[in-house]
């Protein structure tokens, strides 16, 4: 009996003592902050989507790129261009080894030949480079949505073998 009455005092002071914890541990200082707001009906506060003010392709310079190997934006309106699939991409009909120079494209980078695993480079584009979009992003007008203080890093020059 007495080792029951035992257990149930330490059992009491010990949720006593959680309890008196939750009021802290809730406190603004500690609480997490959903974007969305506490009331999960309410719509997201994302901006709505920008689209490309429609600019034909070739008649804006291109955005400058802040880290070495970064994918370019796309300096053009894609809104009309159709799914890329695996067997149709429209960024080809311009941006190909093939029809480049008569679109004054520029051609897609070196690493599109280049197989991921072995460094092989082929003579077709790889497949894991099919999906453009997967890495390049069309140039928005655009307010950032967060704080953002990344100055870039200087280009270096790219060194010939």
């Amino acid at each position: 009996m007495k080792n029951s009455l035992r257990s149930a005092l330490v059992a009491l002071s010990a949720s006593a003592l959680y309890l008196s914890a939750i009021p802290h541990a809730l406190s603004a200082e500690s609480a997490v902050h959903s974007l969305r707001g506490v009331d999960a009906q309410v719509a997201d506060k994302a901006p709505e989507e920008k689209f490309n003010p429609g600019k034909r392709p070739g008649s804006q310079d291109p955005i400058k790129r802040t880290f070495l190997q970064q994918p370019p934006v796309i300096p053009h309106a894609t809104e009309n261009f159709d799914e890329i699939t695996l067997e149709e991409n429209q960024c080809m009909t311009c941006h190909s080894p093939e029809k480049f120079k008569e679109k004054k494209a520029p051609m897609i980078g070196d690493s599109h030949f280049q197989n991921q695993q072995t460094g092989e480079i082929m003579k077709q584009m790889s497949n894991a480079r099919h999906n453009c979009v997967q890495c390049h992003v069309p140039q928005v007008d655009a307010p950032p949505l967060v704080e953002n203080t990344f100055k870039g890093v200087p280009q270096q020059a790219k060194k010939k073998p």
